[in-house]
């Protein structure tokens, strides 16, 4: 190890940790050469390919490698939140045709129907414009853009480092869900634990809002896979050894590493135009249901975040500010108020930070906080974080119909496999709640308000 490993969390969260593979290979991070301050995880740090899900390392621009491992294969998995003037009171009776308009408005699962099908230099534009492509066709509103990370257009694309097979895989796939824990759930405000900040964003007790869960799908799956091969390669001829041929890397500045970084880019841009698309459709469906234009019922975007990327950052490390490629891997960008990079609508409260539950609990909207830059090169948690494989999950739920038990609650879900349920039901992951806990006791956000789940739409 070159660096310390560090793990945000506390007995609760420790104690199952101790016998998770994600802890060794929080340590075999560690070992990248050109690594900064320490190898990071957050509190809702499971075990990945590679790095942990819930990984953050920065590595100095000059000397040290970019490691896909560390974004992941779904590169650009984010979340979308959208705001509305309609309170619960109002959604409650209409929550079944709710659901089954957003069910049929945007394609989930496996193998689903194909959404917004593209010739190749069509998918290459949007490669290149990300979510600006699609607002420039009516997929949105222009200040959609001001609301998503990097207006939503990764700086850096270049399509032909995406191989021809990854354009294939993407080619049907814009606008549509995917399968595993990508989800839109319909919620209610029930907390706002910062009133100022809960204001700034358009949030207020009892107002419903729209979270989406997505990302790059087949094509960005296919661009980790292709560029994977390439970084062994030049990782042996840089004599990089590595305890986990995972952590398969390139040093920053080669050819393998600059082909993909621009391929990355290109896959994160394809993810926010399929966050984009999939946003105006949600607006389209409540338009049906309510019988009433999107922008008469307030549904404006809140903020689009990434939590599977790398970026080329400056920080400040020892005194000094140098640039620094940040994987977060299932972590999310948490910029504290004042930050340049923080929209300007935002910046005296800071970058909204979106942290999903699971579909029978809660999910938090926080803001960053000046710890994170101190930390974590400005980074936190993505969400509750799984507690269970997926195999694990369903052996556990044998016979229990998770849909009937959310039903009780109240929740309304639409799932193209009701079977696959299971691997997503509250038992499999983390308690949201301790995990917000710790991310704001470590100085690294701000809780701002807590969102209950009313409808579930699942792959």
């Amino acid at each position: 190890m070159r660096v310390d490993g560090i793990i945000f969390a506390d007995e609760r969260l420790i104690a199952p940790l101790r016998t998770d593979p994600a802890l060794e290979q929080v340590a075999n991070v560690a070992t990248l050469p050109g690594i900064v301050g320490a190898s990071l995880a957050m509190p809702d740090v499971h075990w990945g390919y590679g790095f942990p899900i819930g990984g953050v390392a920065a590595m100095h621009a000059d000397g040290g490698v970019v490691s896909p491992g560390g974004i992941g294969f779904d590169i650009n998995c984010g979340v979308r939140l959208l705001r509305s003037d309609l309170v619960a009171s109002e959604i409650r009776p209409r929550l079944e045709p709710l659901a089954d308009a957003l069910f049929a408005a945007i394609p989930s699962g496996v193998g689903a129907r194909p959404g917004q099908r593209l010739a190749l230099h069509d998918l290459d534009e949007v490669m290149c414009k990300g979510a600006r492509w699609a607002v420039e066709r009516g997929f949105g509103w222009s200040s959609d853009l001001d609301r998503t990370e990097e207006r939503g257009e990764m700086v850096g694309a270049i399509p032909g480092d995406v191989s021809h097979r990854a354009h294939e895989r993407g080619a049907d796939q814009l606008g549509t869900l995917g399968s595993g824990n990508h989800f839109i759930e319909v919620q209610v405000v029930d907390r706002v634990l910062e009133p100022s900040a809960a204001t700034a964003l358009g949030l207020e007790v009892g107002a419903v809002t729209v979270m989406i869960h997505c990302g790059s799908r087949g094509l960005g799956h296919q661009v980790c896979t292709d560029h994977l091969t390439s970084m062994d390669t030049a990782a042996a001829r840089a004599g990089i050894v590595l305890p986990d041929r995972q952590l398969a890397c390139a040093p920053l500045g080669s050819p393998e590493a600059n082909a993909y970084l621009a391929a990355m880019a290109a896959a994160a841009n394809f993810a926010w135009a399929n966050r984009q698309l999939i946003g105006q459709a949600v607006r389209a469906a409540f338009e049906r249901v309510f019988s009433t234009p999107a922008v008469r019922l307030g549904l404006e975007l809140v903020y689009d975040l990434s939590h599977n990327v790398a970026k080329i950052e400056q920080h400040h490390v020892a005194g000094q500010r140098i640039a620094l490629c940040v994987h977060r891997k299932g972590a999310t960008r948490a910029f504290p108020p004042g930050h340049p990079d923080v929209p300007a609508e935002y910046r005296a409260i800071g970058q909204p930070v979106l942290i999903p539950g699971d579909m029978g609990r809660c999910s938090y909207v926080a803001v960053g906080a000046p710890g994170a830059m101190e930390l974590t090169f400005g980074s936190s948690c993505h969400g509750a974080g799984r507690s269970l494989s997926r195999h694990a999950a369903v052996r556990l739920l044998r016979g229990v119909d998770v849909a009937k038990q959310l039903g009780a609650q109240g929740i309304v879900v639409r799932a193209e496999r009701r079977d696959l349920l299971a691997e997503e039901a509250s038992p499999a992951y983390k308690d949201v709640e301790i995990v917000v806990e710790v991310s704001a006791n470590a100085g690294l956000i701000r809780p701002v308000a807590r969102l209950r789940p009313l409808i579930v739409v699942k792959g």
